[in-house]
């Protein structure tokens, strides 16, 4: 049966109270599945019924599968012993990830639940710079000596086997706990069993610090191609590590906040279904109420060439599309650029490069467009106007794509440079920025070109 057709059997069994027959069902899903299943079915209950008919080694994964919300939820719903157990039995970073997005009133009474090892853990990785990889990471690792023998590291690698969350790779520490090398498990099975650990080490090995930002963990994993990396602290001593599942996690939830900053909302940090109207409203009344104020300036700017568009009444014609243009120039430049900035891809010290080439690229563009517009100015120019007004509306064309490319371009790094995101050069605030120099310039050539009266101060 089809993971879809499994939830949807699920949900049926639920509904028609059949609830002998959940344990056979549960038995052939992926708790994953069990999770989604979960997150759709809407009584409280049922969740509940659900979640307590799993087998006790499978209620802690199911539970780590499940949206924010429906944990808050489940814990709610548990006894306190049922939810004791559910939280002791999280590795840490999970356990994290949940107590971090937690009011404070619900913070401090999770916190009460938890054992004095597992308190001491959590506040410790919460004490780690909200987005920093420190709060990402799990502290529960394998790592071995160099001087230890391969027998001695396997069999310690088994002791130790159920505290790390994957020994894909075993660490190497010297005495104070510095990292000095991380080893392939496979090195170890395949490599004499008198061998000392010092012989398999090719000191080739990546770690990031427990301070750095989240997106740092996500840009060497991957750029190395790894699912395994160490976390440190300042001194290189081995912190915990970071796996390749929550660093898709990390990069799916930033890619989906800078889609949100390009839109002009900020970051939403829940599902759109779980959002109330009410937090809706909050996250986007903010920036639409900013560019109500920067298109009053649009107005404003159109208000100061009255009397030259009373003496060619056919500028308006062509106002429309030469701001559009604009600001399409700038919401394509701007969402390149932002982009390769998330991922690394290009720095801030790549600023001058990159604007030599996309100032190339939109001067082609410009070009193109202004010739294409121009015959049209011409047409709408009529006999006495053909020539004056297919200049202005080609000039302008040129000009507007430029400015809105540049604006595009220019602003992310601008915004990096200052430490803030990048991804704050919305696309709503770049459109409406370049509509109000679009207009200035537009009418500006017009006025020069068709000897129009200079604009009202």
């Amino acid at each position: 049966m089809s993971e879809k057709g499994a939830i949807i059997e699920l949900i049926a069994l639920l509904k028609l109270e059949r609830h002998e027959q959940l344990p056979e069902t549960l038995d052939e899903m992926a708790v994953q599945d069990i999770a989604e299943a979960i997150d759709q079915t809407e009584s409280h209950e049922d969740r509940l019924v659900v979640f307590m008919t799993l087998p006790e080694e499978r209620r802690t994964d199911t539970f780590s599968y499940l949206p924010h919300s429906a944990q808050r939820q489940m814990l709610a719903d548990l006894d306190n012993k049922e939810a004791k157990r559910v939280l002791h039995e999280l590795v840490p970073d999970d356990r994290t990830a949940f107590l971090e997005n937690l009011d404070p009133e619900e913070l401090e009474g999770m916190l009460k639940l938890l054992a004095p090892e597992d308190l001491k853990q959590s506040l410790k990785l919460l004490g780690y710079p909200e987005e920093s990889i420190g709060r990402l990471m799990t502290p529960r690792f394998v790592a071995v000596r160099p001087t230890w023998t391969v027998a001695r590291s396997l069999d310690h690698i088994r002791h130790e086997a159920n505290r790390g969350e994957t020994v894909n790779f075993v660490f190497v520490t010297d005495e104070r706990g510095r990292l000095i090398d991380a080893v392939k498990l496979k090195d170890f099975i395949l490599a004499r069993q008198d061998a000392k650990v010092e012989a398999l080490m090719d000191e080739e090995f990546y770690s990031v610090q427990a301070s750095a930002d989240r997106e740092e963990a996500v840009q060497v994993i991957q750029h190395y191609d790894i699912n395994t990396l160490a976390v440190t602290d300042k001194n290189g001593v081995m912190l915990g590590i970071v796996t390749v599942d929550d660093i898709m996690d990390v990069a799916e939830q930033e890619i989906t906040e800078d889609f949100h900053k390009l839109g002009g909302t900020g970051s939403l940090n829940i599902s759109i279904r779980e959002a109330s109207p009410g937090f809706l409203y909050r996250k986007r009344i903010g920036w639409l109420m900013i560019l109500v104020l920067v298109n009053l300036v649009s107005g404003l700017a159109i208000a100061m060439f009255e009397d030259a568009i009373e003496a060619v009444i056919a500028l308006v014609f062509f106002l429309p599309l030469i701001i559009a243009s604009a600001g399409n120039a700038g919401s394509q430049s701007a969402t390149l650029m932002v982009r390769a900035l998330a991922t690394g891809d290009v720095e801030s010290k790549d600023w001058l490069r990159l604007w030599g080439k996309e100032f190339s690229v939109a001067l082609g563009l410009g070009l193109t467009m202004g010739v294409a517009v121009s015959f049209i100015g011409a047409w709408r120019g009529g006999p006495e106007l053909a020539l004056q007004l297919a200049m202005v509306v080609g000039f302008a064309m040129l000009a507007v794509v430029i400015m809105g490319a540049m604006i595009g371009m220019l602003l992310p790094f601008i915004l990096q440079r200052a430490n803030m995101d990048p991804a704050t050069a919305s696309t709503p605030l770049i459109t409406s920025v370049a509509d109000v120099v679009g207009i200035l310039i537009y009418f500006s050539i017009a006025a020069a070109i068709l000897n129009l009266p200079s604009p009202v101060t």
